[in-house]
């Protein structure tokens, strides 16, 4: 008889499908501010119960599907964080709690990583504001949807401005409980790697979420099996409160190993990753993707044979394009015949 094969992770979609069933409205905060007041309400009231009915379908959507991590768009709702916003959201209460009863019932984990706006340690104290801000309007529909004060529902950041860590444990420690208690933090391969990341998350009582692309972006390595995968894998699984609520985030580089830019599936994985609880998907492939992996697990954590370590430098593409150059004969003149008077 065959062997059984071992159960996957639980697979996360982030934010939209790839076949444009998951879409939601947005406004921009120039287009909102040039309407009328009675506009501007108007058409907030359209954009946020829209949206609801379009986050009800996008659970249906991974139900259907058996995706039970879904990451919810950060432009949700837009302007909530202005006082019409929040005032309209707050009387769509009861309407709002269904969405939380909704993805109980079908077992659905949502979660949500607010945009790159959000600084905690910025040097700029209106920069700090306005990220403490987001993170109370994203927590408030959090709260409005009944969803868990815990990070169970997590809201992700990355750690901010390099060199102030010192900075973000304090801010962290000071923000309002239905806030801190769903925050986690994410390694990045700017500013702050796992190592730090760690050390922020301990002393600031956050779990980390590890992003294997970011690590090795960050070290510059040539394998998702490098032993400090699985050590930062196993290290960020005992800072959360449960082992079981564990998220990692995977990527693949699209044309080269260590590039940023996102790849349409997941081909290269950590073996370490196998054993993680939740992984959130992060391909262009969306939900294609995780069937994907669903279908064929990776095998190999290592670039295939062609596929470049990196990208080449603009000052390297520049040498090989003036070598190219050099190497082309140049072309003959040809003769002039002179025409006969």
């Amino acid at each position: 008889m065959p062997r059984a094969r071992k159960p996957l992770p639980e697979l996360g979609l982030v934010c939209l499908s790839s076949d444009e069933q998951c879409r939601f409205r947005t406004i921009t905060r120039s287009r909102y501010l040039s309407l009328l007041a009675e506009q501007r309400d108007r058409e907030l009231h359209a954009i946020y119960w829209d949206n609801v009915q379009r986050l009800h379908w996008t659970l249906g959507y991974c139900a259907r599907r058996d995706i039970k991590l879904y990451r919810a768009t950060s432009a949700l709702f837009p302007m909530s964080d202005e006082p019409e916003g929040e005032a309209l959201l707050r009387s769509m209460a009861s309407t709002l709690g269904s969405i939380g009863r909704r993805a109980k019932a079908l077992g659905i984990r949502v979660v949500l990583h607010p945009d790159q706006f959000v600084v905690l340690n910025s040097e700029s104290e209106n920069t700090r504001r306005v990220s403490r801000i987001i993170l109370q309007k994203h927590a408030l529909w959090f709260d409005l949807f009944g969803l868990p004060q815990s990070p169970w529902s997590l809201m992700n950041i990355h750690g901010g401005k390099a060199g102030r860590g010192d900075e973000l444990v304090e801010t962290i420690k000071a923000l309002p409980p239905n806030v801190k208690d769903r925050l986690t933090l994410e390694n990045d391969e700017y500013s702050f790697g796992a190592a730090e990341i760690y050390d922020l998350c301990r002393r600031a009582g956050v779990p980390m979420l590890f992003d294997g692309h970011h690590h090795v972006i960050k070290e510059g390595l040539d394998s998702y099996n490098d032993p400090s995968v699985a050590k930062y894998t196993e290290l960020a699984a005992e800072t959360w409160p449960k082992r079981e609520w564990q998220v990692v985030h995977v990527s693949n580089g699209d044309s080269a190993f260590l590039d940023r830019y996102h790849s349409e599936h997941i081909t290269m994985i950590p073996k370490a990753f196998a054993k993680v609880p939740w992984i959130e998907v992060e391909a262009r492939g969306k939900e294609l993707a995780i069937a994907q992996l669903r279908a064929a697990w990776p095998k190999s954590a290592v670039a295939p044979a062609g596929f470049p370590l990196r990208k080449p430098t603009a000052a390297e593409l520049r040498e090989v394009a003036e070598g190219v150059e050099e190497t082309v004969p140049a072309k003959k003149a040809k003769p002039t015949v002179r025409k006969k008077p």
